[in-house]
């Protein structure tokens, strides 16, 4: 097709790296090839039963049909009642739509907030799609470095090197994908305070294994929150999300979704007042599994030689270090992919600060982490 025909913003968007390894590996598969998947950042568990028999149940009675733009009331209020109950906050009903996952939030968000030109502050390394976002909705993304060896976080002064007149809005992720680390609650208080708007990505929000998540709502109202079902409830599929939002952005928001989405499918919005109000204890359990397959992925790592300057206590991530073996983490993601058949994600994916690191991901078995480091060692030993 001539690129002509198509428009500079579409032809602009940046491929999702990821998506290039797993798709190769797909492709591998389908030749009778077996690959170990430590790429993608999704949880191998199926939704609890609990969430299940509750999305059956709403296509029974019926619940097929569109809802309230926003979201249906009963699932806006648990989601009030769920940050209530974490964060000791209060959101009320009225500040929230409810989405088909968190991505069309982050487009909604970005759709409200910027005009051409606008700036926001993200940090270097960042989930792979934020600049895409930002760019599609004619803004531009400011990128602000943070080290392995202060955990990857955002530190305030670097970040007020970075506000100009045009700064429309700082964008953090807590626990962060790649890294897998947290904001301190010391530093987002003051990140709230410094007179942008906050856009918070809460994603990971409920895979916390060492220390506490803390919501940018516990510093500020007057921040827009993003999240999901996707991760913590393993529901990837069933496409639901939501975005808090300050109230004078509502009605905005409420005409983009009205516009380009409509409403979040209704049997997925029912199942999701089952997963905040009753599936507590499948969370738990997961929560304990990430745990375990986290330690084990650390120290196999380490024996084989990455530095992970910092260990990640939040979401299913570990982003190593593998300068000591390559410095072209592209390069050395697919070879891996190529020969040791196991795929991971090269550090340059999420910005040109992660680049020397790879990221591997413990969404998977322990059983299959096993075989897939056990393959990597052996890749690595024959040089």
């Amino acid at each position: 097709m001539d690129e002509c025909r198509v428009s500079k913003r579409v032809s602009e968007i940046t491929p999702f790296i990821v998506m290039d390894v797993l798709e190769r590996a797909k492709a591998m598969e389908r030749e009778g090839i077996h690959v170990v998947h430590l790429e993608v950042g999704e949880p191998d568990f199926d939704t609890p039963q609990v969430i299940v028999e509750a999305g059956i149940a709403a296509l029974r009675d019926g619940q097929t049909h569109y809802t309230h733009s926003l979201g249906m009331i009963e699932l806006r209020e648990a989601i009030c009642d769920h940050y209530a109950r974490t964060y000791g906050v209060t959101v009320t009903p009225d500040r929230v739509v409810v989405t088909s996952g968190s991505s069309p939030a982050i487009f909604m968000t970005f759709a409200a907030l910027l005009s051409p030109g606008d700036e926001v502050i993200i940090s270097d390394p960042h989930y792979a799609c934020y600049p895409n976002f930002i760019n599609f909705a004619g803004g531009a993304p400011v990128r602000v470095p943070v080290s392995e060896d202060d955990a990857f976080q955002f530190t305030p002064e670097a970040i007020e090197e970075r506000i100009t007149p045009k700064t429309r809005a700082i964008f953090i992720n807590s626990p962060a994908n790649p890294t897998g680390t947290l904001l301190s609650a010391e530093r987002m208080k003051k990140i709230a305070e410094m007179g942008p708007l906050v856009v918070s990505d809460e994603i990971y929000h409920g895979l916390v294994y060492e220390g506490k998540e803390h919501s940018i709502l516990e510093f500020t109202d007057d921040a827009f929150v993003l999240n999901g079902f996707s991760k913590a409830h393993a529901m990837t599929g069933w496409r639901l999300g939501y975005l808090i939002a300050p109230k004078d952005f509502m009605r905005p928001l409420q005409k983009v979704h009205q516009n380009f989405f409509i409403s979040a499918n209704a049997m997925a919005q029912v199942a999701g007042i089952a997963a905040l109000t009753k599936a507590g204890d499948d969370v738990a359990r997961m929560r304990g599994i990430y745990d375990e397959r986290r330690k084990f992925m650390i120290r196999r790592l380490r024996e084989m030689g990455f530095s992970i300057a910092c260990e990640p206590t939040g979401a299913f991530y570990v982003f190593a270090n593998a300068k000591r073996f390559s410095r072209d983490s592209y390069r050395f993601a697919f070879d891996i992919l190529e020969r040791a058949h196991v795929g991971v994600t090269p550090g340059v994916d999420f910005g040109p600060n992660g680049e020397g690191f790879i990221r591997f991901s413990y969404a998977n078995s322990i059983e299959n982490i096993a075989e897939g480091l056990d393959r990597l060692e052996r890749y690595l030993k024959a040089g």
